[in-house]
């Protein structure tokens, strides 16, 4: 004790290096290993295991947004595809209806000319059949006069 004295130590000092120390040190020691066991180790294995859902959730996020995108892509294809059909179905049927109504408008101008034409045909019919009647009729009234100034005589 005498040693520590000349070293500027005194008793009940700072540097006392009595029995003190070493029991400070094992209360050090196993403060840490209780503090380890009952704090340290649960909440470093609910951190390590909320860390394995996030990363887990994060991976099945990232499956279900490839997913979602390739469905998008799938759907916007399918959409073109269609839109590329109802295209074809419309021209086609622009077309046909075109078709039809030159058809038609042909049809209708065929039977009007033959309509035109039967008409013609009837009118040149009676206007003979009325010059026909005309003459017989001035050929009779020629007659008539004929045996009329003839009878007067």
């Amino acid at each position: 004790m005498n040693s520590l004295i000349l070293f500027g130590a005194s008793e009940g000092g700072l540097f006392d290096f009595d029995a003190t120390l070493p029991l400070m040190a094992v209360q050090v020691v196993l403060l840490t290993f209780i503090l380890n066991s009952l704090f340290f180790k649960p909440v470093g294995k609910a951190v390590e295991e909320r860390e394995g859902y996030v990363s887990t959730s994060r991976a099945d996020a990232k499956k279900k947004l490839a997913q979602a995108q390739k469905f998008e892509e799938d759907l916007r294809a399918q959409l073109k595809e269609a839109r590329q059909a109802s295209q074809k179905v419309i021209t086609e049927a622009e077309q046909d209806s075109d078709k039809l109504y030159k058809e038609a408008l042909a049809l209708a101008t065929s039977e009007a000319n033959a309509s035109r034409e039967k008409a013609r045909r009837e009118i040149d019919s009676q206007r003979e059949q009325a010059l026909n009647q005309l003459k017989a009729d001035s050929e009779k009234l020629g007659e008539l006069i004929v045996e009329r100034l003839l009878a007067a005589k």
